[in-house]
């Protein structure tokens, strides 16, 4: 990746993590740890990989998302705010009576939303269903799902994995936002999903690592799944929850709880010195 693209995805990312401490402040609820952690990987999706237009937000030929982990709308709706689909100050409205963002994904809600997500486990499901009915169908559009490392301890998870390599839909991606924490403390302590890189492989994946923060491995790893044929690629991002925000970053309290007002000024401070620092 050539250094002008990915400073500009660097600016977007820190847009998108604003948004996200926005959006759950005015809220008084949400959760911003796993919706920081996977902000770069979406902002890549959004801003330089998927084929997609936000005046068209409903072409049948489109890339389509699927947030399985879907409590981390806030990045979600970031991210489509910033790449056009509604206004950004839409963000302020976040989970407020009648407001097109909901806690998670309403695809009858909020254009550019794929799937209505929010029960773990499921979205994968629907992912696998839009990646074999493109193959049916004959169409060039590529499926991406996005689960948490704490999601996939869900058995529906499994049986959405085989069933994808047993028909073979190398037009899927699945990323597993690997941050090793979920509400009750550390995916290893709670109900160890690990080793996950094996885990996919067993079920007939191809399988990526990456570090989840670095715009050159994620690019490449994406442009790799693309090339993949035969089988569904899963990414296996290490990510830190929190991440952008110095208090909030690999801590398990920030799973589902918003700033006060102290801590939002402070947070919204180091994301915008962040975001000056890039501009410079």
């Amino acid at each position: 990746m050539d250094t002008e693209t990915k400073k500009q995805l660097q600016i977007k990312a820190c847009m998108v993590r604003m948004g996200v401490i926005e959006g759950v402040f005015n809220a008084k609820s949400g959760h911003p740890g796993g919706s920081l952690s996977i902000a770069d990987i979406l902002t890549y999706l959004y801003f330089d990989h998927m084929k997609i237009d936000p005046a068209n937000p409903l072409d049948e030929d489109r890339d389509r998302l699927v947030l399985s982990k879907g409590h981390t709308a806030p990045a979600l709706y970031a991210a489509l705010a910033h790449r056009g689909f509604f206004p950004v100050a839409e963000l302020k409205n976040l989970r407020k009576p009648g407001a097109m963002l909901q806690g998670h994904p309403n695809m009858k809600l909020t254009p550019g939303v794929d799937m209505s997500t929010g029960s773990l486990g499921q979205g994968i499901s629907t992912a696998v269903g839009m990646a074999l009915g493109g193959k049916i169908d004959n169409k060039s559009f590529r499926v991406f799902a996005v689960l948490g490392d704490g999601e996939i301890e869900e058995g529906q998870v499994w049986e959405a994995a085989m069933f994808a390599s047993a028909k073979g839909l190398d037009n899927l991606v699945a990323v597993v936002d690997n941050n090793n924490l979920q509400i009750d403390g550390s995916v290893a302590e709670v109900n160890s999903p690990y080793p996950i890189p094996e885990k996919f492989r067993a079920f007939g994946w191809n399988v990526i690592e990456i570090y989840g923060h670095s715009f050159d491995e994620i690019d490449a790893a994406f442009k790799a799944a693309a090339d993949f044929k035969g089988k569904p690629t899963a990414i296996i991002a290490k990510t830190v929850k929190g991440r952008g925000v110095s208090f909030m970053e690999d801590q398990c309290g920030w799973h589902g709880k918003a700033p006060d007002a102290g801590q939002y000024e402070q947070a919204m401070e180091e994301l915008k010195a962040k975001l000056k620092e890039l501009e410079a």
